[in-house]
Order: C-alpha cells, then sequence, then structure tokens
C-alpha cells in the first residue's frame, strides 16, 4: 500500500446534494452577477472565488468521482465545500 493513498471507496455514485449545490451557486453567478459586486461597485473578488471554490469542489463530488490519494479526497470533500461556502457568506456579510 503506498503511503497517503486510501483503499478505493467501494463504489462511486452521483451525490445529490452536491450536485445541487454546485448547480444553485453556477446558476445563480450565471443569472445574477451584481451578487458577487461589493457595494462600491466594484467586483468583489474574493467572494467570487470562494463561490467559485464551493461551484467546483461540489461538482467534483456531486458527480461520484472521490479521489484515492488523502490529500485530494479532503479538498475535494463536503467540508471544502461547506468552509468555501462559511467564507463566502462572511465575506458577503462583512459588505
Amino acid at each position: 500500500m503506498t503511503p497517503g493513498v486510501a483503499t478505493p471507496p467501494p463504489s462511486s455514485h452521483i451525490q445529490v446534494p452536491s450536485l445541487v449545490i454546485a448547480l444553485v451557486i453556477m446558476l445563480a453567478c450565471t443569472l445574477y452577477p451584481p451578487m458577487m459586486v461589493s457595494p462600491d461597485g466594484k467586483p468583489d473578488h474574493a467572494l467570487a472565488t470562494a463561490l467559485f471554490v464551493a461551484m467546483s469542489v461540489a461538482f467534483v463530488r456531486g458527480v461520484g468521482f472521490v479521489p484515492r490519494m488523502l490529500v485530494w479526497r479532503w479538498l475535494f470533500s463536503g467540508w471544502t465545500c461547506f468552509a468555501a461556502l462559511a467564507v463566502a457568506g462572511g465575506v458577503k456579510f462583512l459588505h
């Protein structure tokens, strides 16, 4: 067994909650871009980055891909998606 590599999961399958989160973020950012603008009218890059990280992680997890390496499995986990959404919420709340 290679260090840092987990045993493969029994079966990878679509995870509907993650896929729904990814689709909602994608549609919201596409249909209403002013959501990612700061109060002074400039693009809020921190908010956009946090939202797009959450969207990317949710898409990867939502389509059923589970990486074998522990580092990548952790980075593409639901917890990372939740953390990115929490950062996005915090950034939006502070503005």
